[in-house]
């Protein structure tokens, strides 16, 4: 366990910092299943209606550090591939 004041300090600050990226992941990935969800449906309209959404979400998401830029850019252009596709 820590031992000085500054390293409690830490830790209880950590922890803090943990469930709000916990929140920032439940959130992103909620967003792609939601979409995923959209393009097995083959509702067109709606993933297009969604994936500005899905995009400003993801690129939040990178902005914090929970994912990699490229990781967020990825993502949207695979799911706008599947869309186009659809």
């Amino acid at each position: 366990m820590a031992n000085t004041k500054s390293a409690i300090k830490r830790v209880r600050r950590i922890s803090k910092q943990t469930k709000v990226n916990k929140a920032r992941k439940s959130r992103y990935k909620n967003a792609l299943k939601k979409m995923n969800f959209l393009i097995e449906k083959k509702d067109k309209s709606q993933a297009i209606k969604f994936l500005p959404k899905l995009n400003s979400e993801l690129m939040k998401i990178a902005k914090t550090g929970v994912i990699k830029k490229q990781n967020a850019s990825r993502n949207v252009s695979r799911i706008t591939k599947k869309i186009s596709a659809l």
